[in-house]
């Protein structure tokens, strides 16, 4: 066996071993709460990945699916983007003492350019920043948050009446 012969053959393997090492890191995503309130009420016009900073309490509440986005929403503060009145229950197995308080203000974790372009658009009439779900994203707690619109009540109508057309052409298609 030659030099080069040995030398491709052990760079094949080492090749296959990135490859096994990337499968295993392929990131499983698994909702944990939704705010479909949200979608109701707003025209999302833009979505993005934020990371929360959370107490442990707090992380095994939302691993059990203890969690209300309905009412929150995200405000500016010192140059930090807030979460504020999501409700966390406390984890059942801790003592009062360890636990966290349902309804604290949460530092979201983004980029300082994110964090810029969202607030201009805030800014803007009419436009407000909403939490739209949490999940897992491998072992990370992640939240989508949402730039929207508010809709009148003639936009809830016709999207009602959308929905509706799409559901009895789904079930005709199916017949």
């Amino acid at each position: 066996m030659l030099f080069g012969e040995r030398f491709f053959t052990t760079a094949m393997a080492k090749d296959s071993n990135k490859v096994n090492k990337n499968k295993k890191k392929e990131l499983t995503l698994k909702r944990l709460a939704e705010n479909r309130y949200a979608k109701f009420q707003y025209e999302i016009l833009e979505t993005i990945e934020a990371g929360i900073e959370l107490l442990g309490t707090e992380v095994k509440s939302i691993r059990n699916g203890k969690t209300n986005l309905r009412d929150g929403f995200c405000t500016f503060r010192d140059g930090e983007i807030l979460l504020l009145n999501v409700h966390i229950s406390p984890h059942t197995n801790v003592g009062s003492f360890f636990n966290h308080e349902p309804l604290r203000n949460r530092k979201l974790l983004l980029h300082k350019k994110e964090i810029i372009k969202l607030k201009s658009k805030s800014e803007k009439k009419g436009l407000t920043i909403v939490p739209l779900s949490i999940y897992l994203k491998g072992s990370w707690i992640k939240l989508t948050i949402g730039v929207g619109k508010g809709k009148q009540l003639h936009d809830k109508r016709q999207s009602d009446k959308q929905k509706d057309i799409k559901r009895e052409i789904h079930s005709a298609l199916k017949r």
